[in-house]
């Protein structure tokens, strides 16, 4: 029986050290309690490292993407609750009913969010310590782009 043979070349994998392992997995868990500062830190702290600066800007890109839209969903609220109070004048015995309609969305926009932040920071921080050059769905194509790295480390090309 013939061999199946392959036409994509051999995956390339770099080496890490377990230093840097240990960085990677502390830029993924660290951003859910230092949110984008910790991520920035340990990215130009051990910028040398191709790995740990592969780790790092994706949470780092993570960490201003939530930042992004977060932002763009408070200022939405505050500005259909101020329409609110525009258009409905202000009675100051009840508040806006704005308020009751959009709060359960709000919360559970940041709660969810939340959820999967640190679903994400806990699956991929095994994964950074277990030496594997995961990357996120979106955001892993992008920072190999940023850094000009290849699947598994290697040169992009």
């Amino acid at each position: 029986m013939a061999e199946a043979t392959s036409s994509q070349p051999p995956s390339f994998q770099a080496e890490t050290t377990p230093d840097d392992r240990t960085m990677a997995v502390l830029a993924h868990a660290l951003q859910m309690v230092g949110g984008f500062i910790a991520p920035l830190i340990i990215f130009f702290a051990k910028r040398q490292s191709r790995f740990v600066a592969f780790h790092s800007l994706q949470a780092l890109l993570l960490e201003l993407v939530y930042i992004a839209i977060s932002t763009c969903i408070v200022v939405l609220l505050i500005v259909v609750l101020m329409l609110t109070v525009v258009t409905h004048g202000v009675d100051h015995s009840t508040p806006p009913a704005a308020i009751f309609i959009l709060f359960p969305f709000f919360w559970l926009y940041f709660m969810g969010v939340f959820i999967v932040k640190i679903v994400i920071a806990v699956v991929y921080s095994v994964k950074a310590g277990r030496g594997e050059w995961a990357e996120y769905p979106v955001l892993g194509k992008l920072a190999r782009n940023i850094l000009k790295i290849g699947p598994g480390g290697g040169p992009l090309a």
